[in-house]
């Protein structure tokens, strides 16, 4: 049972930062002139929405729910997508794209933690690792972007 807790507790970590990821992508398609950065930024917080579903999916497996939709407020050392809003103000392609980055890369250290505890999440670590794979994926495209603007 106290492993279960683990567990839920760990995919709880991350249904909070998928959902800050999806806000973020949401909030950077909004600013955004350019319509491939917004085709770009709609394509990502699609992707966190069914990234987010596939680890309730698990917290209900391991006896647990998870009911947010939002992002969380704790944690702001694990999910820095709240520096997206702040930066999107200059509605300048290039402080987006820095915000989106850094939110993209605390979300990779997030999945870094919990694929670290191999035995501990055995039963969804394919899960883990092909999400891990789509966030570096976005995260490289979204760098490809920095280097044109």
């Amino acid at each position: 049972m106290e492993n279960d807790k683990e567990i839920i507790s760990d995919l709880k970590g991350l249904v909070n930062i998928v959902n800050d990821g999806k806000e973020g992508y949401e909030s950077a398609a909004e600013v955004t002139d350019n319509p491939e950065l917004k085709a770009l930024f709609a394509k990502y917080s699609a992707q966190r929405t069914m990234y987010a579903q596939e680890l309730k999916s698990h917290i209900a497996t391991h006896g647990g729910e998870s009911t947010n939709d939002e992002g969380g407020l704790l944690g702001a050392l694990h999910r820095t997508w709240i520096d997206i809003k702040q930066s999107l103000s200059s509605k300048e392609d290039a402080a987006v794209l820095e915000a989106v980055a850094t939110g993209e890369k605390a979300a990779l250290e997030k999945y870094d933690n919990a694929l670290e505890d191999y035995v501990e999440h055995a039963d969804h670590i394919e899960l883990l690792r092909r999400q891990r794979a789509g966030i570096a994926e976005a995260l490289a495209a979204v760098e490809s972007y920095q280097t044109v603007s």
